[in-house]
């Protein structure tokens, strides 16, 4: 009896087809001040359902024929996947041309928004928060690329994708680029998709979406995590753009890594864990893939069951047969939000 009620209770929890008038009366009509997130998919919405007072979080696609198959691209992967540190999708709808995918609701937002906001504005994360944040995330990417029956390749993993619950723990959302793959095949070669500044090289130059370039994007989530700046950002009084893991393998160099620390922590936090933590995002970020640590690696790392990785003194210069312009790379409308301070 207990298994069927147990076996009931898990078909409930699945995401159910919610209908159009059910979802339209929770966001008040899709109205502008329901505005949560916007991203190149389309607007998400916070959503209160009168009935049961539940609040949920409604992404709502942009009307196009690629929005219909990233909208049943991440319907098909989320739907079969359950991890403490991913966004659960409730259900979904598709019905008068719109098609919507409702979440659970994130209190503490995007950490994208958390992290770039200034102190007097709200919360500031702490160093325990932010550590929490590293390992929650390499705990969900291992659990995607070596733990689900089919790989899972994000593609898309930056900090405006990855959401703090009431508690600061990480979900990761957002799979309308994802893509499943058997373990033992090749990378398909697409078109390369994502947000510039967290792109791997080879991404950029092949377009074929690995585990190793999910890699490079969550080392560069960890720098933006640890340092508190922007993967591509302008800087103070010019009009110099600064990469991030070249400003950070800079100090590095001259022996000084720990001079990367967020300045808003005041130095609250332990300086050997931070310098870890960086060591971990430039390690991530290695311009050669090959020299990339599993996602496995790192989860132990940051629990301190694996020696930290060594990481050489100068960045790594990486050469490709061809040049590649900007205009090469197909970039989502993320990118002109990134590239400015």
């Amino acid at each position: 009896m207990r298994i069927e009620k147990n076996l009931k209770a898990e078909i409930l929890a699945g995401p159910r087809e919610f209908s159009y008038k059910e979802l339209y009366a929770a966001t008040r009509g899709f109205h502008s001040s329901r505005i949560i997130g916007r991203g190149a998919f389309g607007n998400v919405y916070k959503a209160i359902f009168a009935s049961s007072g539940c609040v949920s979080a409604v992404k709502r696609s942009k009307h196009s024929r690629e929005g219909k198959t990233e909208f049943l691209a991440e319907l098909s992967i989320i739907a079969g996947l359950r991890h403490k540190n991913l966004v659960q999708l409730q259900g979904w709808c598709a019905e008068k041309g719109e098609l919507l995918l409702v979440y659970e609701f994130m209190p503490n937002g995007s950490l994208d928004t958390l992290l770039h906001q200034h102190p007097e504005n709200g919360l500031l994360l702490t160093w325990s928060h932010r550590q929490n944040i590293a390992v929650g995330l390499a705990s969900v990417l291992a659990y995607l690329h070596q733990e689900c029956e089919q790989q899972v390749i994000h593609r898309d993993i930056k900090t405006s994708n990855i959401m703090l619950d009431g508690n600061f723990n990480p979900r990761l959302g957002d799979f309308g680029l994802a893509r499943l793959m058997d373990h033992d095949k090749s990378p398909v070669s697409t078109l390369t998709a994502g947000t510039m500044g967290y792109l791997a090289p080879e991404y950029l130059q092949y377009g074929k979406a690995t585990e190793k370039t999910d890699v490079f994007s969550y080392g560069v989530v960890i720098l933006e995590v640890a340092c508190g700046r922007r993967p591509i950002e302008r800087e103070v009084n010019s009009q110099k753009m600064v990469n991030l893991i070249d400003w950070v393998w800079g100090l590095l160099g001259e022996g000084r890594i720990i001079d990367a620390a967020d300045k808003r922590l005041k130095g609250d936090f332990n300086e050997e864990e931070m310098r870890k933590l960086l060591l971990v995002g430039l390690s991530c970020a290695h311009p050669d893939s090959a020299e990339r640590p599993s996602i496995r690696r790192i989860l132990q790392i940051l629990n301190n069951e694996a020696d930290p990785i060594a990481v050489p003194k100068m960045k790594p210069s990486l050469t490709f047969s061809c040049s590649l312009t900007v205009e090469d790379i197909v970039s989502d409308d993320e990118e002109s939000k990134t590239t400015q301070s």
